[in-house]
């Protein structure tokens, strides 16, 4: 599922596969695909792309995304080590960035959709 309300075009700043999860990379018109739950997500790539070609990132609206993990929907999704959607689950007092939403459950290699809202959160201490 695939309902994009914005996409912006940047240059790939190493391989990016498609359905990844990005971050920028070494200047404003750079990506690179995200490698942890703390780097700092901005989308999720359309199509794959070598170094220095063009890549489409999915910035706004719904994306189709590679999980990594299982997945069920409405978790909060961040990048594992490859740049596919895994949930997020920071250990207390830990921040985790995220992408965004998953709309639908799925498992590793799945591909899901995630509506795009990057952001960050602290997980929570027991009560």
């Amino acid at each position: 599922m695939r309902n994009h309300d914005f996409v912006k075009g940047f240059i790939a700043g190493g391989t990016v596969a498609a359905r990844r999860i990005v971050k920028f990379g070494s200047s404003d018109t750079v990506v690179v695909q995200g490698a942890a739950a703390t780097d700092s997500l901005i989308g999720v790539s359309d199509l794959g792309a070598a170094l220095n070609e063009s890549v489409s990132v999915v910035m706004g609206g719904v994306a189709a995304v590679e999980y990594g993990g299982n997945v069920t929907r409405g978790q909060l999704l961040t990048a594992d080590a490859n740049g596919k959607a895994v949930a997020a689950a920071p250990a207390a007092g830990v921040n985790n960035r995220i992408v965004g939403v998953a709309m639908i459950s799925g498992v590793s290699g799945d591909i899901g959709s995630v509506i795009i809202n990057p952001g960050a959160f602290q997980g929570a201490g027991l009560a």
